[in-house]
């Protein structure tokens, strides 16, 4: 029985374990891929307070060594589904007292042949992460939605160039957003088209898209997607409740279920940077803590 198990070891998950163990809690940390979650992929991080810059890989490392120091047991398995206080995975089963959510989002991507190679040379899923590294450059952004229009209006006031590219001919987002990219001189929209393939070497130098019946070339240094996430949360179906699109729906880092807790980009939240993820972690296994000691 563990006293606490936190499903994801991204950096809300890492903070949730460091804050439990530091309790004196046990802690068990469930990740399926690697620790760190998507930060690892940034090359510099820049906006993490306490570092003027760092890679991805780095900060997460420091994280994930602290809460290996304080004793959580981590470990690679995939969470399949919870019942009550256990969680099982594709090896096993455990026992736990509290548990808490962080297994974060998967971005969707243009699934394009090197673009897993690229990432952090050249293509981002977050501008506001990664934009500031393309300074007086040409960046391309693909999404139709909100997102997409904001990274836009982000990188105008930073990159030299902005295409942003949409498949349809009218945007999903919010007609403001379009009215003022439409009035920005550095901002250039491409209507009905898709990106075909990458141009890199070491890399990226571009892209090729498809407009109608015609091709053409890009000359970019920056490609940000932004085309959606998806919450990985399909083991969570009527455990706690989520929104429509998967979101888990919390206050304060509470779920609707009283010993379960959440932290980082699967809750439902305005930001979701490193910063907040680990504000939220925090919050978790405090709240975590404040339950056990009121159900001895």
């Amino acid at each position: 029985m563990y006293d606490v198990v936190i499903i994801g070891a991204g950096m809300a998950g890492l903070t949730a374990g460091i804050y439990a163990a530091r309790a004196n809690l046990r802690v068990k940390i469930l990740e399926e891929k690697g620790f760190g979650g998507q930060i690892v992929n940034s090359l510099n991080v820049e906006n993490y307070p306490g570092f003027s810059s760092i890679s991805g890989f780095a900060l997460a490392k420091l994280f994930y060594d602290q809460a290996i120091s304080l004793g959580c047991d981590i470990a690679i398995e995939k969470v399949i589904e919870i019942k009550d206080h256990s969680v099982i995975t594709n090896k096993q089963e455990y026992n736990a007292k509290t548990i808490i959510i962080a297994s974060g989002l998967n971005v969707r991507k243009l699934g394009l042949e090197k673009e897993d190679v690229l990432v952090g040379k050249g293509i981002s899923y977050c501008a506001t992460c990664d934009g500031n590294f393309y300074k007086d450059k040409n960046v391309l952004v693909v999404g139709g939605g909100n997102t997409a229009l904001e990274d836009a209006l982000f990188l105008s006031n930073i990159a030299k160039k902005v295409y942003l590219m949409i498949r349809r001919d009218e945007f999903r987002g919010n007609q403001v957003l379009v009215d003022k990219l439409e009035n920005i001189d550095n901002v250039e929209i491409i209507k009905n088209a898709l990106v075909k393939s990458l141009i890199w070497d070491d890399c990226l130098k571009g892209v090729t898209y498809q407009q109608g019946d015609r091709e053409d070339e890009l000359d970019i240094d920056g490609l940000f997607v932004a085309i959606g996430r998806i919450p990985d949360s399909d083991y969570l179906k009527n455990i706690v409740k989520c929104d429509k699109d998967g979101y888990v729906l919390s206050e304060e880092c509470e779920t609707s279920k009283d010993y379960i807790f959440v932290a980082g980009d699967i809750r439902t939240k305005n930001l979701r940077q490193v910063i907040t993820a680990a504000s939220d972690g925090a919050l978790a296994a405090t709240k975590a803590i404040k339950y056990l000691l009121e159900n001895k």
